[in-house]
């Protein structure tokens, strides 16, 4: 695999326990994000690096940088039509310009405007973003909030075909580190080495409400 790796408990420490962070492993060019398919979506994504075949252009897709919020959302790849786990690469600026374009998906008097207001943006926006509790290893809530970025339209398309450096299938690895957790042992979890990623655009940081 591609991605860094590092103790559950280790990174525990060092991880914010309250607030509003986009918890990810990403560098000066990339930002991780997680999804999970049916295995035929997942296996043409891996083999062809883009996505096609069954994957569907005509509703929002979800995208995840936190980990284990995706382990939580999957079911550790249990769930139905959810077993391939893929790991993308993505284009940090491409991650950066979602979040530029995105709104809120839940209306808030914080934001400034009217509910119409807001209603108007949702309508015309291609990007949705969602803040829901984190979770940890075993599915239980935490204080600290984790985004999910929902795709569609223009977006769609493009995160489809020019934004990905590349798509690997980590479900092997999903697998072997939910036997951890069924065994109650997060001494040895092991799982993707993620911290709080903020950016220079303050006027961003402010928009997702980022400490």
């Amino acid at each position: 695999m591609n991605l860094k790796l590092r103790r559950y408990k280790e990174q525990l420490q060092d991880w914010p326990q309250q607030g509003y962070h986009i918890m990810a492993q990403y560098d000066n060019e990339k930002v991780i994000v997680y999804q999970s398919y049916r295995k035929e979506i997942g296996e043409f994504a891996v083999k062809n690096q883009f996505f096609g075949g069954s994957f569907s252009f005509e509703r929002m897709t979800w995208i995840k940088p936190n980990f284990l919020w995706m382990m939580y959302r999957s079911g550790w790849g249990r769930k139905e039509d959810q077993e391939s786990v893929l790991a993308i690469h993505l284009k940090k600026e491409t991650f950066i310009n979602y979040l530029e374009n995105a709104v809120l998906s839940s209306y808030s008097k914080k934001l400034g405007i009217s509910r119409d207001e807001w209603q108007d943006q949702i309508k015309q926006s291609s990007v949705r973003l969602q803040w829901d509790p984190d979770h940890d290893p075993f599915g239980n809530k935490l204080e600290r909030r984790a985004i999910q970025i929902g795709l569609r339209n223009e977006f769609i398309k493009s995160f489809a075909k020019n934004d990905i450096l590349f798509i690997e299938n980590i479900s092997d690895f999903v697998a072997e580190q939910y036997q951890f957790v069924l065994n109650d042992d997060l001494d040895n979890l092991i799982v993707p080495e993620e911290k709080p990623l903020l950016f220079d655009d303050e006027a961003l940081n402010t928009k997702l409400n980022l400490r």
